[in-house]
Formats: structure tokens, C-alpha cells, sequence
């Protein structure tokens, strides 16, 4: 039988093959194509090829803008198959109900979450402070027996899914899903309490570093700290970010150390998605970051 890369050479020249499958995502029994203004018109027989090499896919659907703004949301257009955006998504045993359209998710972050899971140890408070629909979060609850996960979001239809979802997995007494600010939300009620933070938003970790070390035990913790970083070829997109958040740590007078870093996928040419696992070994008070 061909293979859907086969199939779509009929299609595509080598360089657009290379393209889409950059952009092609599937979730649930919905697929979702980055098609240019190059091979626009093909979209249509793509996703014929797509629903036929990959019989669980009920829709495909066009991303026609980036993913952008506080919501991290995109346009998707309506290309073959059924007309919808919710779908019920898989992964390690958990169940992942989205809109598409109103929610942002990404199947691409499946060994992430994963990998985090197995990190964590029975007993544990975390927050997770750009939460979603609860990727992470769930994947925790259901794989380790923690004490509490403080979900928060700023997208109320992402909390909505969340809740969904807590309730689809059986874990709605471990997950608090929470609609709102990160930082505002720590400052509020989540100040000194969790044992690790999750900070899965590459556009604001930075800048909500902070607010991480602020929700830290006064013992300290694990931050799972998330960025993008432009290197060129003689640069390394890991020593830069370990270099920015060793310097803005510093400043802040903390005592850390970087136990884990990898690239866990490239989003654009040189443009690369990292992740850091930070042992912090003394945290922020309240009033170091109110002042």
C-alpha cells in the first residue's frame, strides 16, 4: 500500500511535500493542512488523499492564519468532510475534547507531556499556568497519584474543554481548572503552595518567570520553563535560552540549576521551540515581586 507522502507526490512537487508536512497536523479524527498561496488549489484533492490514506479522519481543515494573540488561536477553514471543529483527541490513555477553532492544542507536545508526567512524584501541588484544555495537566492526574493540580487559563472556552475533560478522565478531584491571569491568579491565592510549575506558553514564559518562583514552596521546586529562540547556524538555541534565564534568575538572587534541556521541535526557519527543567533551590518571597 502507498504511503501518504506516495500518494501526495502525485500532487506536490519535492519542496511542497517538504512544506506540508511541516504544517499537517492531525487531532482527534480531524487533520489540519498548512496550504500556501503556492498549491492553494490543490487543497481540495489533498484532503481527499489524506481522508483516504487515513480512514479515522472525518474532517480536514485549512489553517489560514498563524496562531496568534493571548488566546493562541488561528482561522481554520472548512476544506472535506464533515463540517465541524470539536473532536475527541487520544493520547496515553486520556481523552482530549477540543474545539479547534476556540481552543488551542497541539499533538506535536504528546511526548512532552509524557515526559513530564513521568517526572512527577505522588503527593505533589503543581500549577500549571497556561493550562489549555489540560494537556499537561490531565496527563499528570491520570498517570500520578498527586495531591492537586491548579489549572489556569485565560481563555474561558479552553476552562470550559478543561472541565470537560477533567470529568472525561476522572480526575476532577485532583484538577482545579481556574479562568484567568496566571500572575494575577498567584498573587492572589497560589503565592509559596505548589512543588512544581508548568509554563507550556513559549510567547510569555519570560516574562511570567516571576510569577513562577512566586507559586514555589519556600523549599523551592521544578519549573518546566517553555520559550522560542532564533539561532543561526553557528549558534545553539538551548545555550541561548539556558544563557537569558541563568542571567534574569540571577538577578533575582536564586539559587537554581538547569537539570534538563532539549529543542522539542522547530517552528520556523531557525526558530526553535526549547524547553528547560529548572531546580530552583530558594524561591521569591510576595513582596519581592509587589514592590
Amino acid at each position: 500500500m502507498r504511503s501518504l507522502k506516495d500518494k501526495l507526490a502525485v500532487l506536490l512537487t519535492p519542496s511542497e511535500l517538504k512544506t506540508f508536512f511541516k504544517g499537517f497536523d492531525i487531532v482527534g479524527d480531524i487533520a489540519i493542512i498548512k496550504v500556501s498561496n503556492a498549491f492553494e488549489d490543490k487543497a481540495k484533492n489533498i484532503a481527499k488523499i489524506i481522508m483516504e490514506s487515513h480512514r479515522n479522519v472525518r474532517t480536514v481543515l485549512r489553517q489560514a492564519s498563524p496562531i496568534s494573540g493571548d488566546l493562541r488561536l488561528r482561522k481554520l477553514e472548512w476544506i472535506c468532510g464533515e463540517d465541524k471543529t470539536e473532536t475527541i483527541h487520544r493520547e496515553y490513555g486520556c481523552l482530549f475534547k477540543v474545539d479547534l477553532a476556540r481552543c488551542y492544542f497541539s499533538p506535536r507536545l504528546s511526548y512532552e507531556h509524557m515526559r513530564i508526567a513521568r517526572q512527577v512524584k505522588p503527593g505533589e501541588v503543581i500549577v500549571n499556568m497556561f493550562a489549555g484544555v489540560g494537556g499537561f495537566s490531565i496527563m499528570i492526574a491520570k498517570h500520578v497519584e498527586v495531591k492537586k493540580i491548579y489549572s489556569i487559563d485565560i481563555n474561558p472556552a479552553a476552562v470550559q474543554y478543561m472541565r470537560i475533560n477533567a470529568n472525561l478522565n476522572k480526575v476532577m478531584d485532583i484538577i482545579e481548572p481556574i479562568e484567568g491571569d496566571a500572575k494575577e491568579v498567584i498573587m492572589s491565592k497560589l503565592g509559596g503552595v505548589v512543588d512544581r510549575v508548568l509554563m507550556p506558553l513559549p510567547e510569555r514564559a519570560y516574562e511570567y518567570l516571576d510569577y513562577a518562583l512566586m507559586a514555589l514552596k519556600p523549599e523551592g521546586g521544578i519549573i518546566h520553563f517553555y520559550a522560542f529562540e532564533h539561532a543561526e547556524k553557528d549558534e545553539d538555541p538551548i545555550k541561548k535560552i539556558i544563557e537569558k534565564v541563568s542571567r534574569k534568575l540571577s538577578s533575582l538572587s536564586v539559587e537554581f540549576e538547569i537539570l534538563f534541556a532539549r529543542i522539542v521541535r522547530s517552528v520556523g526557519p531557525r526558530w526553535y521551540q526549547v524547553v528547560l527543567d529548572i531546580f530552583v533551590k530558594t524561591t521569591l518571597k510576595n513582596e519581592a515581586l509587589s514592590s
